[in-house]
């Protein structure tokens, strides 16, 4: 495979937030060297964060993996009471305390010692909430309104995820707050791609994926010119790998054998850092996302792709739908293969088409820099603080 030329990155513009005055943050979250979506968006908002003058500390949830960040001050061990209210203690040194949520990692049933910790909080706290499911066991709900009811704010990531939750919950809307996910936003010059127009998928791979669904299109797309490729970059789900091995990635290496595109699809389960991922992503002629997911409010790949100026082509999940809706890609429907296959066509044939969804992608990016998205959340913060300030018995 050819180098991919280094790039830089944007930090927006100058912090328009004062750093004297920027409250201090204390995050739990899973952590890099944890390789998962949450940990990369915690490392990236403590970055922003610092970046706009703020003191930020770090819990990580801890994994077995040891750590020398400089910014993380402790672990919770998941079903220690002891860790539970340690971490409590870690957290009440910040001004703020932001909990990272998401289902599956916390300890407790259902996840419910992270209830735990924020009731031991001395601080206030923001709950990140990265995902909002429809379909939630009794306990599960149980457990995920009392966190809701017991932080200061609630941060979602998309206007989808804002209705289902004031829709589907009890939780107080006022509580409540849109603030999309950030990105590294490259500078560099326009990459000139050449050689085989490229689709991309990536990610942690895992059932769910749909990534059948384009190899089942690249058979009508092999006649077009330069002959494209499909290729699928990340290594499999560490959850997957655990219980089901590489049965999936399997799977679909033999898909496309037997469907006679094997030299048109390519699999590289290679770890990416920012730079180097970016950098592939900014090579391909168009991103794809074809989830099996009907009810996805927030995906990382979708706005790093926008970030990145590239055209996506995904299916009709709601992130999708809404980000996409200004011109930045195509959405088709999930059992719709014909759409899908329409939309690669265009996309890899018809070069004003191509370079509209990406002049909008871009127009898209920079109020999706990281600077900018950890802006939000220090005016979050000092909105809590002044009114716990003048409210003194403002209720949790």
């Amino acid at each position: 495979m050819k180098s991919l030329p280094s790039l830089a990155y944007s930090n927006a513009s100058e912090p328009d937030y004062p750093a004297v005055g920027s409250p201090s943050f204390g995050i739990l979250s899973t952590y890099p060297p944890t390789r998962c979506g949450v940990a990369g968006f915690g490392a990236a908002l403590a970055n922003g964060l610092y970046r706009n003058g703020a003191d930020v500390s770090v819990v990580r949830v801890a994994d077995g993996v040891s750590t020398d960040d400089s910014r993380v001050i402790g672990e919770l061990a998941n079903g220690s009471a002891a860790s539970v209210s340690g971490v409590a203690d870690l957290l009440s040194r910040s001004d703020i305390a932001v909990i990272q949520h998401d289902f599956g990692i916390y300890g407790g049933v259902d996840g419910s010692e992270v209830v735990d910790i924020v009731d031991a909080l001395q601080v206030p706290s923001i709950v990140v909430a990265h995902t909002i499911p429809k379909d939630l066991t009794r306990h599960q709900r149980s457990v995920f309104e009392s966190l809701l009811a017991l932080a200061d704010q609630v941060v979602v990531m998309s206007g989808a995820a804002s209705t289902r939750l004031c829709v589907g919950f009890d939780v107080d809307r006022r509580k409540v707050v849109t603030i999309p996910r950030g990105a590294a936003i490259p500078t560099g010059p326009r990459m000139k791609r050449s050689g085989r127009p490229t689709l991309l998928t990536w990610g942690l791979l895992r059932p769910g994926k749909g990534v059948e669904r384009v190899i089942d299109s690249m058979g009508s797309l092999h006649r077009l010119t330069g002959q494209p490729r499909y290729l699928v970059a990340g290594q499999t789900h560490p959850r997957t790998l655990a219980v089901d091995g590489e049965a999936y990635r399997d799977a679909r290496i033999e898909q496309a054998r037997s469907g006679g595109v094997a030299g048109s699809v390519h699999f590289d389960a290679s770890y990416r850092d920012v730079p180097t991922l970016t950098a592939l992503v900014m090579s391909a002629a168009a991103v794809v996302l074809p989830y099996d997911s009907t009810d996805q409010v927030s995906s990382a790949v979708l706005v790093e792709a926008i970030a990145c100026g590239r055209p996506v082509v995904a299916t009709a999940f709601p992130h999708a739908v809404e980000l996409l809706s200004s011109g930045a890609g195509i959405v088709v429907g999930h059992d719709d293969p014909e759409a899908l296959q329409s939309a690669l066509h265009a996309v890899l044939s018809q070069p004003r088409l191509a370079g509209a969804m990406a002049a909008e992608a871009r127009k898209l990016a920079p109020e999706m820099a990281w600077p900018v998205i950890a802006r939000s959340y220090q005016a979050v913060a000092q909105r809590i603080l002044s009114r716990r300030r003048s409210e003194p018995a403002w209720p949790r």
